[in-house]
């Protein structure tokens, strides 16, 4: 292993992330709040211990899969601790665990906090907490190849093993230059969607917060009623559509751009992602209309249904109401779509579309098979052969999936929980959705957990992040021992 680029490329990241912060601290010196120096004490450790790292000297040859999946791994967990300074240094989380958490959800975007009353948080540190949604919704480590140069390294591997999808494929041939292509459809998307909540009555400090969360799919907000706190049909529609924009694979936006509409249009992925969403939407608009009292207008129960279908499939977690106490086949509705996700290749979480659509295509060959024995049936997406490589990629995918899902619930059932909670909280962070039913409700939060379940949680929100295989090979060292 190349421990000379790796300490290097780590110290990069943490000299930017000390930059990242920056916009929090001047956003605490504008209100004059008291969090200002605890910015200031962050930013100063950060890029300290990033100088140094990033002075060491490392053999530029290229890239092994082993280097760019410790620098993937390493790198969200670097990220996420010195990340967690402002919240312990501020006081405003009682421990470290506790910031630790709140932050490698950020990170990750999942949105689970252990924060009871955000309302009377420091501006700034609110700010932060859902930057690092916007962040870590693209990636960190692909904002750190979009912005330095590559020093001599191929970037592909890191960008291959952060990349949400089964294949990682890159816009154009510089990986650099893909990275760069991504943010800037990211930042324009950002600013298109701020400006609509401004139009919309928020403030312009809300709407950027807001839009963070809506973005980066991570769902932290500024008040304790999420989105509810905000009476207007508008700005529901504005986050809404926004969510599901943020769930599409954003190499198809750059697809627009070159003028490839028909390319797009007939994406066999955002079409079944489309689809998922309207009759998700369609189903529990119209049950929680006929079996629910509170929706005497069904205009309203059908602008709540795609908020929540949109907010849990997109994995952002926003909330516009208590939906645990929706029907039991809404909630059924909703548990699913935390374990489908949105597209490949966007800032969503859980098993992706693509994954789910590939899975369905296998079992319609398998029965074909059973009649016709001898007969070669390709798998195709897009009028394109899945090669059998990628088939059983995802299909380990699934596997691993429900093997850490069924381990988090054995260790989470010691916390003594109810049967619904249990699957839930492990559910929300595995899938890196937030809230869930039960306990981790979108009214309550996990603050009640032991510090030995939020530490647990936290690996499995960054195992979830980084697509399982990242961190399951990290940790098999014979799996790359003898790596060529």
């Amino acid at each position: 292993m190349n421990y000379g680029i790796i300490i290097k490329v780590l110290g990069n990241l943490l000299v930017f992330e000390a930059l990242l912060m920056i916009p929090a601290s001047l956003i605490s010196l504008i209100y004059r709040q008291n969090d200002f120096y605890a910015f200031l004490i962050s930013i100063l450790l950060t890029a300290i211990v990033g100088f140094i790292m990033s002075r060491v000297k490392g053999s530029y040859k290229k890239m092994k899969a082993k280097d760019a999946l410790a620098i993937v791994a390493i790198g969200w967990l670097l990220a996420s601790f010195f990340g967690s300074l402002p919240f312990a240094i501020s006081g405003s989380l009682p421990s470290f665990v506790d910031a630790f958490f709140e932050t490698i959800s950020g990170f990750t975007t999942t949105g689970s906090t252990v924060i009871k009353d955000v309302e009377i948080l420091p501006k700034g540190i609110l700010f932060w907490r859902s930057f690092t949604h916007w962040i870590g919704g693209m990636g960190i480590i692909v904002f750190t190849l979009a912005v330095i140069p590559t020093m001599g390294i191929s970037g592909f591997q890191i960008f291959k093993a952060e990349s949400p999808g089964p294949t990682a494929d890159k816009i154009v041939p510089r990986i650099k230059d893909t990275a760069r292509i991504l943010y800037t459809t990211y930042i324009v998307i950002t600013i298109i969607q701020t400006i609509l909540l401004v139009i919309g009555g928020m403030s312009l400090y809300e709407s950027v917060i807001h839009t963070f969360g809506t973005v980066g799919t991570g769902g932290y907000s500024t008040r304790n009623a999420s989105i509810g706190a905000y009476n207007s049909t508008y700005i529901h529609i504005v986050i809404t559509v926004f969510m599901i924009l943020s769930g599409i694979n954003f190499s198809l936006y750059y697809g627009l751009v070159k003028g490839k509409w028909k390319e797009v249009i007939r994406n066999n992925e955002l079409s079944f992602y489309l689809g998922i969403v309207l009759c998700a939407g369609l189903l529990i608009g119209l049950n929680i209309y006929t079996r629910t009292d509170g929706y005497k207008n069904i205009g309203l129960a059908f602008r709540d249904s795609f908020f929540q279908v949109s907010s849990i499939v997109t994995t952002t977690g926003y909330a516009t109401t208590d939906f645990d106490l929706w029907p039991v086949f809404s909630k059924t509705i909703l548990l699913l779509l935390m374990f489908i996700g949105g597209c490949a290749g966007s800032t969503s979480g859980s098993v992706k579309v693509i994954r789910i659509l590939v899975l369905i295509k296998l079992v319609k060959r398998q029965v074909a098979k059973i009649f016709h024995p001898n007969a070669y049936i390709p798998i195709k997406i897009d009028g394109k052969v899945i090669s059998d490589d990628i088939v059983t990629s995802i299909s380990s995918f699934f596997i691993l999936f429900i093997i850490i899902f069924v381990i988090g619930i054995l260790v989470i059932s010691l916390e003594g929980l109810d049967f619904e909670s249990t699957i839930s909280v492990v559910a929300t962070s595995i899938a890196n959705v937030g809230p869930g039913f039960g306990f981790v409700g979108p009214t309550r939060n996990f603050s009640s957990l032991s510090a030995f379940s939020k530490i647990f949680l936290s690996f499995l929100m960054l195992i979830g992040r980084l697509e399982l295989f990242t961190i399951v090979a990290l940790i098999s060292p014979k799996a790359w021992k003898n790596e060529r």
